[in-house]
């Protein structure tokens, strides 16, 4: 498995998706396992700008400074085509968790005032710039499937797994037969994420 071949993981960056926050259930799980069993990985999980250009160029001068191959995404919806896109760029290892595969189609339907599910009193403009945006980010194809691992849901309401696996040929694929978009059974779901990035026997 490319976790252990490329060594440990000593960086760990985990991406929010659409709407979304560090707040959210799994990136707080995730944390908290991190914190109590692996405090040695540096941990980020930044607040993403709804501006996709400002969020990869938050992204990206973070992991300036960090050593690539000792370094590992995890990105969940929106974070997923995020993680995505660092992956490809970076060669860096990436976990996906219900990516979303064509978010400049899906979004562009979202253009408008917004909350954060996690604050109602966080308002944001999503801009119709903010499409074109995702459109220039998408990469052209996944290179090096044996650096990604991805949790893909059946049940998922938001987003067709059919969709997600096929843009993903190649890549180790944990695909449950039920669950939902927010990986509501993520806990059973990490020991396999951590397994993949080096982080756990």
């Amino acid at each position: 498995m490319i976790g252990s071949a490329a060594g440990p993981i000593t960086h760990l960056l985990y991406l929010h998706g659409f709407r979304s926050s560090p707040r959210s259930a799994k990136a707080q799980f995730m944390a908290a396992w991190m914190r109590a069993f692996r405090p040695d990985v540096h941990w980020w999980c930044p607040q993403l700008p709804p501006s996709p250009k400002e969020a990869m160029a938050l992204v990206f001068e973070q992991l300036a400074s960090w050593p690539i191959e000792r370094s590992a995404v995890v990105g969940s919806s929106l974070g997923g085509f995020y993680a995505t896109v660092v992956a490809e760029r970076t060669g860096c290892r990436a976990v996906l968790l219900n990516p979303a595969i064509n978010p400049a189609r899906d979004l562009a339907g979202h253009i408008g005032d917004l909350t954060s599910f996690h604050d109602p009193d966080d308002h944001f403009y999503f801009k119709p710039e903010y499409v074109t945006q995702l459109r220039v980010l998408t990469p052209r194809a996944i290179t090096r499937p044996e650096r990604y691992f991805a949790v893909m849901a059946k049940g998922d309401e938001v987003l067709d797994w059919r969709e997600m696996t096929d843009r993903y040929p190649g890549v180790a694929i944990r695909l449950l037969e039920g669950s939902d978009h927010a990986l509501s059974d993520f806990d059973a779901d990490l020991p396999h994420v951590l397994r993949f990035l080096g982080l756990q026997d």
